[in-house]
């Protein structure tokens, strides 16, 4: 008797044992529907073996789907995977078959003209026939012969015309490898001659591309792309990017590269189109795909390349769920499919650059930015010695800074990685601040729509009229900026300028990031107010002034990261400004100058902030020198827990 071995996507911990029924043969990778207690449950075959005896009788399988196989590569990861989170594997599973459970494009209706001549000609059937050179839908063959539908459907009924069902075409066209490379700098060249040898060799090598904000690091890389795909015929390659905000600019630049517009991979995404990628993928029709994090449970038939753009970011953290870190899964899908992978980024995590420094990487730095372009002047506003005025949250030298900026006709950007309008609600009368019914969380205030919001669990509800607890009435007041605040006191101070703001409360999708940034690179926008959606990856030609607003921010709390990521957000926001032939600069208001993040900012050192977080991180046994394991409790119920 044959047995297959079944990984159901549930959180079970193992896979269960299935009889082959007589006239079915199954293969790793097939899809198939199993018996689970009374459940039919989708899954899929990870071995068949024979075994000649039995102990107890085994259901059979019921049925092998016709959907694509998985392939051997993503059945090795999906397992790793789980067994390097401690989890069910069913788990990575379910995200490995999301785009195989989408649903499927309808068949589309097509007019097509079969031969036979009209019962009753008219000029208005003459013009149909005349249109009708190839199939076509019906309102666009009624729109090209300028007639109503009517005339199409009696033409149907007359047998002149047929509709035909026709699968939807593939979107997915061959790139043009022939198009030329733009020019490259000296240093660009040579990282990427040496990515490119890692994308045209055999067996897993991993590269860190370390450049600068602004050095031309998406050229160097696709280059490496370029070789890739040169290298064989079915090679495949996987892009990934931490935002959606960032996928459309990247998109354009591999259009511009390739001639083809790559595919995409994120919850953005129509279900019939993720269920078009997930089946090109898995035929090799896809060839590059750029994606977020899940993109890397996608089943390529011959995956060659990956690229981790902006490989430091946060948003590569899957915190719910199935909990994993895109970077360190790409590394391992690499090296698992023995492909390449090359890590890129201006601000590279410690992990990474520690790796580098201990030879795992290939270590490729750009120091200098590209073309005439150079690096900002970044200056501390010390907020000791420079006070705010009460109400407002732009100091005095910021302000002016913005005014020049404005008065030359160039942009300005305001960060402050805070949504809403302000963080805290407080009640003057009594004192309470307003918390999350579930959560002790403070509710933030978000005056575009007149609630207050949960930022951890969601939860909103319209602003009371009057405080809760003592009843006083018009006494609850926004403690606290954020980019609505912002926003605010920026129209109030220059209210000929055109102030817009950028955060996921007002782009909501990957064509509203599109939108925002093509309004910022036409100069269609003098102040823009952002959180971290435009701190990282955007160019804009016309920005030379950024504004940080509250550096110090994330470095409040006990996370161990904490002085790291404040070090990469702000120099990634920093970055922004003078990206051509303008000099830009960044004013960073703190109340810590002293702090080494600070420090490091104002001196452009990244590699002393680095050295002395190294050295605190390794006396303590932190990572990269050690591990920390999170044990989560979780209930509805906090004093049980």
């Amino acid at each position: 008797m044959r047995v297959a071995s079944v990984l159901l996507p549930l959180p079970l911990p193992e896979a269960f044992d299935y009889a082959e029924p007589e006239g079915m043969t199954l293969s790793p990778g097939d899809q198939v529907i199993a018996p689970l207690g009374p459940r039919r449950v989708a899954g899929v075959v990870l071995s068949v073996r024979e075994q000649p005896g039995q102990n107890r009788p085994l259901k059979p399988v019921l049925e092998r789907r016709a959907e694509a196989a998985l392939p051997a590569g993503v059945l090795s990861f999906v397992q790793w995977a789980a067994r390097y989170a401690v989890e069910a594997p069913g788990l990575p599973l379910a995200i490995a078959l999301r785009g195989a459970r989408a649903p499927k494009a309808r068949p589309e209706r097509l007019i097509a003209a079969t031969g036979a001549a009209p019962s009753r000609p008219t000029p208005a059937r003459a013009r149909v026939l005349a249109a009708a050179d190839r199939p076509m839908s019906a309102a666009e063959l009624a729109e090209t012969a300028g007639v109503s539908a009517g005339v199409i459907k009696g033409l149907i009924e007359d047998g002149v015309l047929e509709v035909r069902l026709a699968e939807p075409e593939d979107a997915f066209p061959e790139p043009d490898l022939s198009r030329p490379a733009p020019a490259l700098n000296p240093s660009q060249t040579a990282a990427a001659e040496t990515l490119r040898g890692l994308a045209e060799g055999s067996g897993f090598t991993a590269a860190l591309l370390d450049g600068v904000t602004g050095s031309g690091k998406t050229e160097v890389y696709l280059e490496a792309v370029a070789a890739a795909l040169a290298a064989a015929a079915d090679a495949q390659v996987l892009v990934l990017l931490p935002e959606i905000a960032l996928t459309q600019g990247l998109i354009a630049r591999f259009e511009a590269r390739f001639g083809v517009r790559p595919a995409e991979w994120h919850s953005a995404i129509a279900p019939v189109y993720r269920r078009r990628v997930w089946e090109a993928a898995a035929a090799g029709r896809c060839r590059i795909v750029v994606g977020a994090r899940s993109a890397l449970f996608l089943p390529f038939a011959k995956l060659a390349l990956i690229v981790v753009d902006e490989e430091h970011d946060g948003s590569y953290k899957q915190e719910d769920g199935f909990i994993y870190h895109a970077r360190d899964l790409a590394v391992a899908r690499a090296k698992i499919e023995g492909a390449g992978v090359v890590l890129a980024s201006a601000t590279p995590s410690l992990e990474s650059l520690w790796n580098a420094e201990m030879g795992r990487y290939r270590w490729l730095r750009l120091a200098a930015r590209h073309g005439a372009a150079q690096l900002p002047d970044i200056r501390l506003i010390d907020l000791r010695e420079t006070p705010l005025e009460t109400g407002r949250w732009l100091s005095a030298p910021l302000v002016e800074a913005m005014a020049e900026t404005l008065a030359r006709g160039e942009q300005s950007l305001l960060f402050l990685n805070r949504r809403g309008y302000a963080p805290l609600v407080l009640c003057k009368a009594c004192g309470e601040r307003m918390t999350a019914p579930d959560t002790d969380s403070w509710l933030v205030e978000h005056r575009y729509t007149g609630r207050l919001v949960c930022h951890l669990t969601g939860f909103s509800m319209p602003k009371p009229k009057a405080c809760p607890r003592c009843g006083a009435a018009d006494s609850l007041v926004p403690i606290g900026p954020g980019v609505e605040r912002l926003e605010e006191e920026a129209r109030a101070l220059f209210p000929d300028a055109r102030v817009a703001v950028f955060s996921s409360d007002t782009v909501f999708s990957a064509e509203g990031a599109r939108e925002m940034v093509e309004a910022m690179a036409a100069g269609e926008i003098d102040i823009l107010v952002a959180t971290q959606a435009a701190a990282k990856g955007h160019d804009f030609p016309g920005l030379t002034l950024v504004g940080v607003v509250d550096a110090d921010l994330g470095l409040r709390g006990g996370d161990l990261r904490a002085a790291e990521r404040t070090y990469q957000l702000l120099a990634q926001a920093s970055g922004r400004a003078g990206r051509r032939e303008r000099q830009g600069r960044a004013l960073i208001q703190t109340y810590a100058p002293d702090h080494a993040v600070m420090q490091a900012l104002a001196a452009q050192d990244r590699d002393a902030f680095v050295a002395a977080e190294m050295a605190e991180r390794e006396a303590a046994g932190l990572p990269p020198f050690g591990r920390l394991a999170a044990l989560i409790a979780s209930g509805p119920d906090t004093a049980v827990l």
